[in-house]
């Protein structure tokens, strides 16, 4: 119930320009988010490559409302894969198709996307597509599978808690395209989706067992510490070596357990956002998993 109602909030307009204009919810979203410009993401990178650990850049932002924004928002993430290299920072970026304009123009859209990608080829560094609802799941990976095709150097997310996935992880992992497999954080029907987390996170084990076995270098995105125990205990018993995968987190979440995997020998990623546009991602990080609410409450508390 709670879950729902944070991800109906995170679509709410009026909501959202009120809280990313507040001091208070600036504060609040300090946690999950590197801050506000691509110089202040830089610098919370720089600090964790320190620790061992590699990132994804995320500049946050989606549905844009012109083509004019979605290539301001191109060439941000121009600006953050040159960035990434000529200071040295260990990392790559994860945009959004509806943030680079598929909504408006399927065509400009492919266009931004594709000076990215090209741009990562050329630096040798990789562009993760994200997945959104399970509207744009097949435009979402029609994309991919055509830039990798023309470029290599681009990735993209599936997420467990939809009834297709297994199909479209089979169907990646022929083309070699690499994966971040993840719960999902979208309000979605059960008509398409999982509706319980027991069936939810079965089916992210089964995922997992695939990828490990059949997937180009997959991410294993969760903090569930259940779930990492798997993964860990499947892979060796499978002969599977660490590095032939990642465990991927967000910034801001369970830094404890990042330590840990680190110092086993395990490779570790963390999605690290930055921006204005804060709220819905903000939002569905709560939704993903609510017990962030009360820790942000009892912080807000303290102060």
């Amino acid at each position: 119930m709670l879950r729902s109602l944070l991800l109906f909030l995170s679509s709410q307009r009026r909501l959202r320009r009120w809280v990313e204009t507040s001091q208070l919810g600036r504060k609040l979203s300090s946690r999950f988010v590197a801050g506000e410009t691509l110089d202040d993401a830089l610098r919370v990178s720089r600090r964790i490559n320190s620790e061992g650990i590699t990132l994804t850049l995320d500049h946050l932002g989606e549905s844009v409302t012109s083509l004019d924004e979605a290539a301001r928002a191109r060439d941000i993430y121009l600006e953050a894969l040159a960035a990434i290299l000529n200071q040295n920072v260990r990392g790559n970026v994860s945009l959004k198709l509806t943030q680079f304009g598929l909504d408006l123009s399927a065509d400009a859209c492919r266009g931004n996307v594709a000076q990215l990608v090209e741009q990562a080829a050329r630096l040798g560094s990789f562009v993760r597509v994200d997945m959104e609802s399970s509207a744009y799941t097949d435009r979402t990976i029609d994309l991919v599978e055509a830039l990798h095709a023309q470029y290599g150097s681009v990735g993209t997310v599936i997420q467990a808690y939809l009834y297709r996935s297994r199909k479209d992880i089979e169907r990646l992992n022929a083309r070699r395209i690499r994966i971040r497999l993840c719960t999902g954080a979208y309000l979605e029907s059960g008509t398409v989706a999982f509706p319980r987390k027991a069936d939810v996170d079965r089916n992210y084990v089964e995922l997992m067992k695939l990828l490990l076995n059949e997937g180009e270098y997959p991410a294993i995105a969760t903090h569930d510490q259940r779930i990492i125990e798997q993964t860990k205990a499947y892979a060796a018993a499978r002969g599977i070596a660490p590095d032939r995968f990642e465990f991927q987190m967000l910034y801001g979440i369970r830094r404890d357990l990042q330590k840990q995997l680190v110092a086993a020998g395990y490779r570790m990623r963390l999605y690290v956002p930055f921006g204005e546009a804060w709220y819905p991602y903000f939002m569905r990080r709560l939704a993903e998993r609510p017990a962030n609410l009360f820790f942000l409450a009892r912080n807000l508390l303290r102060r």
